[in-house]
């Protein structure tokens, strides 16, 4: 008598598993008498042609001319090499069109900026590499100057590096997001960003407290009446200007708006000596607007 598992029928092995994923070529590389097939992590097959990885890349360059075993140049002679690669098939297809001289679309994404300069220098690939340093450039990659800092730095970019640095003047990098992506550049770019930064506030700050501005140790005296005089506004617009430093180290709030806005501003231009027999206004709005302004342009304004 057959057991019960006997009765029931048998169930193919090939079922319940999970169909592998079948490589695909990318119609752009696909030359019938290429004579090496890269295949991406993502399995897409890129058949390129040796002269060209040889003549562009130092990396593929040492690989060929490895001594290969006698079945491997046999095989090879027959049959494109197989070579399989880390990187997934969007970041091979712009490293490939680059070195093939194919068009690409603009760089939108610092994503794939880091990605295309990672795959770069690993496989030694300088003209992939300028060409993402001149698209960095051009919005709107352009316009995430933290991004472009990071990038210029990790790959010794003096002149990107200090664009990026001055254009960062607008932005306040103690902000959460802001200094997250910090924390992804180099130490000792960081810091001397982070010096850039700082500098201008504290180098404005001493040029406030030096003439021809009134400062600690000038006699608090009307310039009319010469009876003491008390520069408490004027103290709280500088106290005011330095913390929008701190916040915008571009400065340009402070010229655009700021000292005609701001309630500081209003208090000191209206401010007028305490004495009702006098009542000089204290200070010279224009005056003081444009000697502010110079000490702004004169601050430093990259790294």
């Amino acid at each position: 008598m057959a057991s019960a598992s006997e009765d029931r029928p048998a169930t193919p092995a090939h079922d319940n598993a999970t169909v592998p994923p079948q490589p695909t070529t990318h119609p752009a590389f696909d030359s019938p008498d290429a004579d090496v097939v890269l295949v991406s992590r993502d399995l897409v097959r890129f058949r390129m042609h040796s002269f060209t990885l040889k003549t562009t890349s130092g990396w593929f360059r040492s690989l060929f001319s490895m001594p290969r075993p006698s079945s491997t140049a046999e095989a090879v002679g027959s049959h494109p090499e197989t070579i399989h690669l880390d990187e997934d098939s969007s970041t091979l297809e712009l490293l490939f069109r680059m070195i093939s001289g194919l068009p690409i679309q603009p760089l939108t994404s610092f994503d794939t900026v880091d990605t295309l300069l990672f795959a770069s220098e690993k496989y030694d690939m300088p003209g992939p590499t300028s060409l993402v340093r001149i698209a960095v450039l051009t919005p709107p990659l352009a316009d995430q100057p933290l991004r472009l800092y990071a990038a210029a730095s990790r790959c010794g970019w003096t002149d990107e590096a200090k664009v990026a640095s001055q254009r960062t003047l607008a932005m306040n990098l103690w902000q959460d997001e802001n200094w997250e992506m910090l924390a992804k550049v180099d130490v000792r770019s960081a810091l001397a960003l982070l010096k850039l930064h700082r500098s201008r506030r504290e180098v404005l700050r001493k040029k406030l407290d030096e003439n021809p501005f009134v400062t600690a140790s000038s006699l608090s005296c009307c310039s009319r009446c010469r009876r003491p005089a008390d520069h408490h506004a004027w103290r709280e617009l500088k106290h005011k200007v330095i913390a929008e430093m701190d916040l915008r180290p571009l400065g340009d709030t402070i010229l655009d708006v700021g000292l005609t806005e701001w309630a500081e501003a209003k208090a000191c231009w209206e401010s007028k000596c305490a004495y009702e027999e006098c009542a000089i206004v204290q200070y010279d709005k224009t005056e003081t607007m444009r000697l502010i302004k110079e000490c702004i342009d004169s601050l430093s304004k990259t790294t």
